[in-house]
């Protein structure tokens, strides 16, 4: 296994870290996912333990809570050997008190998520999205008492447009406080949009990318070609709708070039994905999921070897699509260009 630093931080990560996601099967939307149990769990988290990927990623709104129960359930005796990485910020609930990165919400979130992972600190705490009802200040001085309070080592964003994180980071540096070092991403072939403003942002300001969905919401796992229906068990039946939209006919073009990298190299197609993205400015780690053993064990086949540079090239010319503005079409000229290189 790679290790990287997450951003400028001191934080070392694995290259590819274990998204729980499927654990627990309670819920409407993220039971959908899968309903791994603390048995299945537990040796889904020793196969990756053996394989060097040593952070795994759950949220408080995965499977109402059972996400985090279970996984706490699997690690349980062997905290010292891994990371752990939660979320929290979305609706649990209906309340008024439910939602939200308020101070009292803070708090109550990470004091739960303890809980139900069985553990006395969190290594990676990140916001799930952006509030725009409580002043960043009030979200950023919360997580620096509960880093002073030894409840969480790092903190994080999720989902964030440009201007939120830069806002954030800007009021953590007037203020004194602890800084975002982790962005969490959707980013994969068929959906690049992260690199027009994140990336450079992230270069910029130091915080690395833990990316999310690098199979495009399953939609780069190999079964999904051109001039063939959607295969009968596919997730995408029941949650293509909650996912990042993919035109079709650009997705065929990505997979096209996916399947001749595949017959040149022998590898899988969402292995050749997640290399590729490995290989992204930025990057510190990129979240695979499994709903059993032979799955997690095809996706720990992304590492340890690497793509050429004319199949990097064609993989890049394949899924790029033109920026909105104000990223073109400017940056298209020569003294725009000199002004502003590209990050990648």
């Amino acid at each position: 296994m790679e290790y990287r630093r997450l951003g400028t931080s001191g934080l070392v990560v694995p290259a590819l870290s274990f998204g729980a996601g499927t654990f627990g099967g309670r819920g409407e939307l993220f039971e959908a996912w899968g309903d791994t149990d603390a048995d299945q769990a537990r040796r889904l988290v020793d196969i990756s333990l053996d394989a060097g990927v040593t952070m795994f990623d759950t949220a408080d709104v995965y499977s109402d809570g059972a996400s985090e129960e279970v996984l706490g359930a699997a690690i349980r005796g062997r905290r010292d050997r891994l990371l752990l990485s939660t979320k929290a910020g979305l609706p649990i609930g209906p309340g008024p008190y439910d939602a939200g990165t308020g101070r009292s919400r803070l708090i109550a979130a990470v004091e739960a998520s303890l809980t139900r992972l069985g553990v006395e600190h969190i290594d990676l705490f990140q916001l799930h999205a952006f509030d725009a009802r409580t002043p960043v200040e009030e979200v950023l001085h919360a997580l620096d008492d509960l880093v002073r309070a030894g409840k969480i080592r790092y903190i994080g964003a999720s989902n964030f447009a440009g201007w939120q994180l830069m806002k954030s980071l800007a009021a953590a540096d007037r203020h004194g406080l602890t800084r975002y070092i982790a962005h969490q991403v959707y980013y994969s072939l068929v959906g690049r949009d992260y690199e027009w403003e994140l990336m450079p942002l992230g270069l910029a300001e130091g915080v690395g990318a833990v990316v999310w969905s690098p199979l495009g919401w399953g939609r780069l796992t190999g079964k999904i070609r051109r001039g063939q229906p959607l295969p009968a068990g596919s997730r995408l039946h029941r949650t293509a709708e909650a996912g990042p939209p993919v035109d079709q006919e650009h997705l065929y073009d990505v997979v096209d070039v996916l399947d001749e990298i595949a017959a040149e190299t022998g590898r899988s197609v969402p292995q050749i994905a997640l290399n590729w993205l490995l290989t992204r400015p930025t990057v510190g780690t990129v979240i695979i999921g499994a709903r059993n053993e032979e799955q997690l064990r095809q996706n720990l086949g992304a590492i340890g070897w690497e793509l050429t540079a004319d199949q990097l090239a064609r993989l890049d010319k394949a899924s790029a699509l033109t920026p909105p503005y104000p990223y073109y079409p400017y940056y298209r000229l020569p003294d725009f260009a000199r002004l502003n290189p590209p990050a990648a």
